[in-house]
C-alpha cells in the first residue's frame, strides 16, 4: 500500500526487507554530517532499534504518521526516507516533519516536493495544527527546504552536549514551524 504519491516520488512504509537501504544511506559520511558528524549508523543498530521502531511507528499510529520509504516512480529507485510523525507522548495534532536524502538525490528537488506532500497530507486529512522540523543553524540546504515549503524560523536551540563535536554545533540549531492557517492562506 502506498502511503502518499508525488508528481516523481512514491512514499510508502518500511518493511522488514528494507534494512539495507537504511543501512547504505546512513554510511555516507555527507549524509551523517550535521547528524553524526559523518559517522555511519552501526548496521546491528539500524537492524535491531532503527527498522524496529520504524515499524512500532506505524502500530501506534495506525499508518497516519511515521518514517516512510521514499522511492523515484520513473526509476524504481530508492531515494531517501520522509518522517511525519508527533513527538512520543505529544498531541497528534503538532507534527515533526523530517527528511534524509542519498546523497545522490540531493538539488533534484525531492526534499522539497516531498515535504509539501506531507504537509498537504496533515493539514488536509490528518487534523493537523501545526508541523515543526529542527536543524543545525549551519544545514543551509535544510533550511532552504523549509522555507520553499512555507515555514518560518520560531526559535533558535542549543546543541545538544553529545553532538558538540559536530562542524558547526557551536552555532547552535533552529526550529522552523507552519500552522494550518498558513499552509491554507
Amino acid at each position: 500500500m502506498n502511503y502518499l504519491n508525488t508528481e516523481r516520488l512514491t512514499l510508502r512504509r518500511f518493511t522488514a526487507a528494507d534494512a539495507d537501504l537504511l543501512i547504505e544511506l546512513d554510511s555516507d559520511p555527507a549524509v551523517m554530517r550535521y547528524l553524526t558528524g559523518g559517522e555511519p549508523t552501526a548496521p546491528e543498530e539500524i537492524r535491531e532499534r532503527d527498522l524496529p521502531g520504524i515499524l512500532a511507528g506505524y502500530e501506534r499510529w495506525g499508518g497516519d504518521f511515521g518514517v516512510f520509504a521514499a522511492e523515484d516512480k520513473d526509476r524504481d529507485a530508492f531515494v531517501g526516507w520522509f518522517l511525519l510523525r508527533p513527538e512520543r507522548g505529544g498531541p497528534l495534532d503538532e507534527v515533526e516533519l523530517g527528511y534524509r536524502l542519498r546523497r545522490a538525490e540531493w538539488g533534484k528537488g525531492y526534499a522539497t516536493e516531498g515535504s509539501k506532500a506531507l504537509l498537504d497530507r496533515a493539514f488536509t486529512d490528518l487534523g493537523v495544527r501545526m508541523v515543526w522540523a529542527e536543524t543545525m543553524t549551519v544545514n543551509d540546504g535544510s533550511r532552504k527546504v523549509m522555507e520553499k515549503v512555507g515555514m518560518t524560523m520560531t526559535a533558535t536551540l542549543d546543541t545538544p552536549p553529545d553532538m558538540l563535536m559536530i562542524e558547526g554545533a557551536e552555532n547552535g540549531g533552529v526550529r522552523y514551524e507552519i500552522t494550518k492557517e498558513q499552509w491554507t492562506a
